[in-house]
């Protein structure tokens, strides 16, 4: 049973920090108004969203996967505290505090009506660092992460990433020297 469940916590995470890497690309590229005219906007929102709670159920199964393999020897104390008693405190805190990370920018999204934008987008902007913690717990943490594939992963989902906030900071700043 607990290969069984070691096996879906390494699985199920690897989804879900590539799930988390392609809601964040989407959605900047989308904010950046760099989507072209062929695609309705509706629909690329849609896809940003889909993609995003997707991400926060492969994390969340990824988190009830690691705690239930006695194995790692994981609890409800360092499931929900980053850095408390385990051999890994520090690699763990990383993934706890991307694991709250995802979960506000996700929830906080449904109900955004609710909150003003300033706040809302504050809130939002939470998964760019959420998904570089979740990088650097699976990079420190994970049992793949010496393998040579998945170094590859991760400098292919890092570009990934940082392209679009590149876009996105660079039509926020012209966007302002137009202003001025």
């Amino acid at each position: 049973m607990n290969q069984w469940l070691w096996y879906l916590s390494r699985s199920s995470g690897i989804v879900a920090m590539v799930l988390m890497v392609a809601s964040l690309a989407w959605g900047l590229l989308f904010s950046a108004r760099e989507t072209g005219r062929r695609l309705r906007p509706a629909w690329w929102l849609d896809l940003h969203n889909w993609l995003g709670g997707l991400a926060a159920v492969f994390t969340a199964i990824h988190v009830v996967a690691a705690f239930a393999d006695s194995d790692l020897g994981i609890g409800v104390k360092q499931v929900f505290i980053p850095g408390t008693g385990h051999r890994q405190s520090g690699a763990l805190a990383w993934g706890v505090v991307a694991f709250y990370g995802v979960m506000l920018v996700v929830f906080t999204s449904w109900p955004k009506k609710l909150f003003k934008r300033p706040i809302w987008r504050a809130v939002h902007l939470l998964s760019i660092p959420a998904t570089l913690f979740a990088c650097i717990h699976a990079y420190i943490m994970g049992t793949d992460g010496s393998t040579v594939w998945f170094k590859v992963l991760l400098v292919l989902l890092a570009g990934t990433a940082t392209y679009p906030v590149i876009i996105r900071v660079s039509v926020l700043s012209f966007g302002r020297l137009k202003r001025n």
